[in-house]
C-alpha cells in the first residue's frame, strides 16, 4: 500500500504542474528502488486537503525523520538514507506541500482494491459453476441467447466465463438435456419433474450480479486512472502563462464515490455466494445431497448423526457475510468541517477506500467457505463427472484443503484458500 501510495505521489509531482523540486520526485523512487518504506498509519484523515496525515508520514521521511520499513525490519530513516547513501531532502518552497497535498493514500487503496475486486468477479463465477455443478443444475441459463438480449457488458461476461467454465460438465446440463430427463407433459395437467428447468437464483441470476461488479470496477478503474495520473494538489503552476492558480485538486470526490459504489457491489457478491452455500449444505435444496454435506453412514452404525459436516461453515459464511452487508454504508455523505471550518467540505476518500478493502477481506473469506464447500458437494456428488475447468479448480483447492470426512476445525482450510484466491492461481482457470 505504501509502495502504491509513493508511485502515484511521484508520478502526480512529476507532470510538472506542482511546483517542486526535481530531487522531491527522484527521492520519492528512490525510497521504491531501494523499498525503502515509510512506516504510515491506516487512520487519521478524512480527505480534506487531500490525505495530509498520512502523506506528512512519507514527507517526513523524504528529509530523513521518521521511521522506515528497510530490509525486514523498522529503523530510523536518517540510519538507513546514510547506508544507502542517500541525502536527506532539504525542502525548498512548496516542496512539502507539494508531497502532502493530494489524494494519493486514497487511490492506492483504491487501485489495489479494484485488483481485487476485479478477481472476486472471476472466482464468484467459478463458484456459481461448481454449484450449478453440484446441484444438478441448467447450464442453459448461461447461454449466449439469454444474456445478448440484455447486453450489459459485465453480465455477458459474467454467463460467458460460467458457460466456459461449464462447456464440458457430466453434472449440469444443456436446456434440451435437461428437459430430455423429464416425461413429456402430453395431455397431463402437470407433472412432478425429475430434474429442475430452472434452478434457484443465486445461481440463474449470477451473471446478474456478477455483471454489476464486473461494470462498476470497469468505470472504477477509468476513473481511478484519471485520479492518479493528474496533478492532485493545490495551488497549481502555470509555467507557459507565468500564474499560479488556487483551487481544489486535492480533493478525493471521485475516490470516494467509486469506493462507496465498488463496496456495495462486491458485498453483493458475499451475499450471492452465502446463498449458494445454504443451498448447497440444506438437504431440501441441494437435490439429493446430504445434511449438511456429511460423509453418508449406515443407518445402524453408531455415527450416524454425529457429524455436523458444513453447518458450522454455513454459520460462519452467514456470519462474515452480515459484516461485509454492514460496511456497506457510505462514506462519502460523512463529511465532517475541520480546520475551523476551512476544511468544512471533506472527502471521506481515505476512510472509504479503507473500508473498501475491509469488505473486500471479508468478501474473499466468503468465496473461500464457498469453493470449500461446493468441493465437499462435488466430491459426493462425483467429481469425474466435473467439467474440465472446474475439475482444475477443485484439485488446486484439495490439494490446500482436503475432503471432510470427519468434523475438524476448519478455519486453517479457509485461510489456504483464501491465499489461493489472492496469488492469482485461479486466474489461469477463468481466461478465455
Amino acid at each position: 500500500m505504501v509502495r502504491a501510495t509513493v508511485l502515484i505521489r511521484a508520478n502526480c509531482l512529476s507532470r510538472g504542474n506542482s511546483g517542486v523540486s526535481p530531487v522531491v520526485v527522484e527521492r520519492l523512487l528512490d525510497l521504491l528502488r531501494h523499498d525503502v518504506l515509510p512506516v504510515v498509519p491506516e487512520r487519521g484523515s478524512v480527505g480534506a486537503g487531500g490525505d495530509l496525515v498520512p502523506l506528512c508520514y512519507i514527507a517526513s521521511v523524504l528529509t530523513g525523520s521518521g521511521r522506515v520499513r528497510f530490509r525486514g525490519g523498522v529503523r530510523e530513516a536518517s540510519e538507513v538514507f546514510g547506508e544507502l547513501g542517500l541525502e536527506p531532502l532539504v525542502p525548498e518552497a512548496k516542496d512539502g506541500l507539494a508531497v502532502i497535498n493530494g489524494a494519493s493514500f486514497s487511490s492506492a487503496f483504491a487501485v489495489l482494491a479494484t485488483v481485487a475486486a476485479e478477481r472476486l468477479a472471476s472466482v464468484a463465477a467459478l463458484c456459481t459453476a461448481m454449484a450449478s455443478e453440484a446441484l444438478l443444475g441448467n447450464r442453459g441459463h448461461f447461454a449466449a441467447f439469454v444474456h445478448d438480449a440484455k447486453p450489459h457488458p459485465g453480465q455477458l461476461a459474467g454467463a460467458e466465463l460460467i458457460a466456459r467454465l461449464l462447456a464440458d460438465s457430466r453434472l449440469a446440463l444443456p436446456h434440451s438435456q435437461v428437459l430430455d430427463l423429464n416425461d413429456p407433459l402430453d395431455e397431463a395437467g402437470f407433472q412432478h419433474l425429475r430434474r429442475s428447468i430452472q434452478d434457484r437464483y443465486s445461481i440463474r441470476c449470477a451473471p446478474h450480479v456478477i455483471g454489476v461488479l464486473i461494470d462498476t470496477a470497469t468505470w472504477v478503474t477509468r476513473w481511478l486512472s484519471t485520479e492518479i495520473n493528474s496533478s492532485n494538489g493545490n495551488p497549481l503552476f502555470d509555467v507557459a502563462g507565468g500564474t499560479v492558480h488556487s483551487g481544489g485538486n486535492f480533493y478525493g470526490g471521485h475516490v470516494v464515490q467509486a469506493k462507496d459504489s465498488l463496496r456495495t457491489a462486491v458485498a453483493n457478491i458475499a451475499d450471492l455466494l452465502d446463498r449458494q452455500v445454504e443451498l448447497l449444505v440444506d438437504e431440501k435444496f441441494n437435490n439429493g445431497l446430504t445434511p449438511n454435506l456429511i460423509v453418508p453412514a449406515e443407518q445402524d452404525s453408531w455415527e450416524a448423526g454425529l457429524h455436523h459436516g458444513f453447518k458450522g461453515m454455513q454459520l460462519a459464511c452467514s456470519a462474515v457475510t452480515a459484516e461485509a452487508l454492514k460496511g456497506t454504508n457510505p462514506a462519502s455523505v460523512f463529511s465532517r468541517s475541520t480546520e475551523a471550518h476551512n476544511q468544512d467540505k471533506v472527502s471521506m476518500a481515505p476512510i472509504a477506500a479503507r473500508d473498501a478493502r475491509t469488505v473486500i477481506g471479508l468478501v474473499e473469506e466468503v468465496a473461500a467457505i464457498r469453493l470449500l464447500t461446493a468441493c465437499q458437494a462435488l466430491d459426493l456428488r462425483g467429481a469425474e463427472l466435473m467439467a474440465s475447468r472446474t475439475r482444475a479448480a477443485h484439485e488446486l483447492i484439495r490439494a490446500r484443503a482436503p475432503f471432510v470426512d470427519t468434523d475438524r476445525r476448519m478455519d486453517a482450510d479457509i485461510a489456504a484458500v483464501v491465499d489461493l484466491i489472492r496469488s492469482g492461481a485461479l486466474d489461469e482457470l477463468l481466461t478465455p
